[in-house]
């Protein structure tokens, strides 16, 4: 089969999935690394967790700008308009929330003093405490709690709409039987 440039009704580009599966392969374990991180203050993760949330996001805005130039899929059935309007608002909070969890989580990092780096290169230094060695002092407080906060919202609303969007696509694959997950696989439909 010829290999398609841009995607179409019945077929995905290779370029569109691959980006969305690398982008699952990233993110999956990233929300479940960062849930177990807060919940068991495993402290020795953070900078692995933030390097992979570095390195990711250049995939993350790779995608994001793909999706945008090649515009939204075309369903591949008749679909009630309200149906059509939650599809499209989880691929937003999709795309919008890939990009925000990284980048908020840069903020939070950096405005609480802690920095970041990738894999111990350090983009961005902790401020350290010149009185105890083991802390840092933020270098905003307020930009710290806006970035955490947002962090942790976007984050625990990407599990909410990723089950949303798993649901959605098994709906379409045992309900409907549209064809809409074969697309997503790389298959002609």
């Amino acid at each position: 089969m010829e290999e398609i440039a841009v995607d179409h009704t019945h077929a995905f580009s290779r370029k569109t999935v691959w980006l969305h599966w690398l982008v699952a392969v990233v993110m999956l374990p990233m929300l479940a690394i960062g849930i177990y991180m807060s919940l068991a203050e495993a402290y020795g993760l953070y900078d692995i967790h933030k390097s992979i949330g570095l390195l990711a996001l250049p995939l993350l805005a790779a995608r994001a700008a793909w999706r945008l130039r090649q515009g939204w899929p075309r369903p591949l059935g008749r679909y009630r308009a309200s149906e059509r309007w939650l599809a499209k608002a989880i691929h937003w909070c999709l795309l919008l929330g890939t990009l925000a969890l990284p980048l908020s989580g840069m903020l939070y990092s950096a405005a609480s003093g802690h920095g970041f780096g990738i894999f111990g290169v350090t983009l961005v230094p902790a401020n350290q405490d010149p009185s105890d060695p083991d802390a840092v002092i933020p270098y905003s407080q307020l930009l710290s709690v806006l970035g955490e906060t947002a962090h942790e919202w976007v984050g625990y609303g990407l599990v909410v709409i990723l089950l949303l969007h798993v649901a959605g696509a098994l709906k379409h694959h045992l309900v409907d039987r549209d064809g809409t997950l074969r697309r997503m696989l790389g298959r002609h439909v």
